[in-house]
């Protein structure tokens, strides 16, 4: 076998020979005409329309990607570029989809399960078509794998309830021995906003090196969590935060600049939280939006992950618990709260809150 059969193994192990049981989730018929879609925003999936008729015309608009405007919006797709459709059969509800060796390009799971699930459900949106047979280039890839058969959760049951077990409680978050200066640092984060005083109890841990990190992404110091003399001096002559923008009312602003969301009321900042944005290809959308849907465990379809306190303002693209919440843009475009924030941040985000992301607020 060589390097490159090796590499193209790797990529489609456990994903690309695959008969998968799906059954379409419900959304409104398609105009005549045209085709839906399955694309990506966000930490889930969104239908757009196509001309079209048929499953073949449907996958290759799927591959084509999104269009210059939809990609604006940060829409998305995990199908490698130049990947090409070879033909499609259907035969007893089953649409085997023949594809290009384009299609196993890469290894990351999260990237192959994410392009399965574009593929199946774009399929599946037509009443003949139950099952999808994937092969790449005519037959099972490279005679590997006969026979591996995945099942994806694609009803809107087993969207919001997969076969999954939901995460486990998480372990208490570990603090170091109370120290004065400790709290001293905690009361200065505090009274700017950046901690909750509750949280003012002088043990170090990871909440209060969020809470330092936030402040020196507003300061637009290192964001390296440590409190050297730097960050104390800029600690010291600093005030609490006020809106980048106008507005009234309770809202969130979401900073993709300084990677910071700040809870906002009338011309008051009540947190700046320590957050992490959509990565380059996967950006936050920029905008004005309003939260539309709160799931307090959601389930992202084409990345298999839960996403706990998930609070939606535009597409798939949510406010969300996750356990890595890096100084940079890192997320496929939702906006990662640390754990200890998640929760209060729901709390505070109900249905119809405004939230407006800013490419810009230096």
């Amino acid at each position: 076998m060589t390097a490159r059969d090796r590499c193209l193994r790797a990529a489609v192990v456990g994903a690309l020979t695959v008969v998968v049981a799906a059954v379409s989730s419900a959304t409104a018929t398609p105009r005549t005409g045209t085709v839906e879609i399955a694309l990506l925003q966000g930490e889930q999936l969104i239908y757009v329309e196509r001309p079209g008729s048929t499953v073949s015309s449907a996958v290759r608009a799927l591959l084509a990607g999104p269009t210059k405007a939809e990609a604006a919006n940060e829409v998305t797709t995990q199908i490698p570029s130049g990947t090409t459709l070879r033909g499609v059969s259907i035969k007893n509800g089953v649409a085997t989809v023949d594809l290009s060796d384009k299609i196993a390009a890469g290894t990351r799971a999260e990237s192959l399960s994410a392009r399965i699930t574009q593929i199946v459900l774009t399929a599946t949106r037509f009443r003949n078509v139950r099952y999808v047979r994937i092969l790449v280039k005519g037959g099972t890839p490279l005679g590997l794998f006969p026979g591996f058969v995945t099942r994806y959760p694609l009803t809107s049951k087993d969207v919001t309830a997969p076969d999954v077990p939901p995460p486990k409680q998480p372990a208490p978050i570990k603090q170091g021995a109370p120290s004065e200066a400790t709290r001293v640092l905690q009361q200065a984060l505090a009274d700017r906003g950046f901690m909750t005083a509750a949280d003012v109890d002088g043990r170090p841990g990871p909440r209060t090196t969020s809470a330092v990190v936030a402040f020196q992404k507003w300061a637009g110091l290192g964001r390296d969590g440590v409190t050297g003399a730097a960050t104390r001096a800029a600690l010291a002559a600093s005030s609490r935060p006020t809106p980048i923008g106008a507005g009234s009312g309770h809202r969130v602003e979401v900073l993709l600049d300084r990677q910071l969301a700040l809870v906002e009321d009338g011309s008051q900042v009540t947190r700046i939280l320590d957050v992490t944005t959509g990565k380059p290809g996967f950006e936050t959308p920029t905008g004005s939006y309003r939260v539309f849907r709160k799931e307090q465990r959601s389930w992202s379809v084409p990345y298999k992950v839960w996403l706990p306190w998930a609070s939606y303002f535009v597409g798939g693209v949510a406010f969300h618990e996750y356990p890595d919440v890096p100084p940079f843009p890192a997320s496929h475009g939702c906006v990662r709260v640390p754990r200890w924030d998640a929760q209060w941040l729901y709390q505070q985000t109900p249905t119809g809150t405004p939230v407006t992301v800013l490419g810009r607020s230096r």
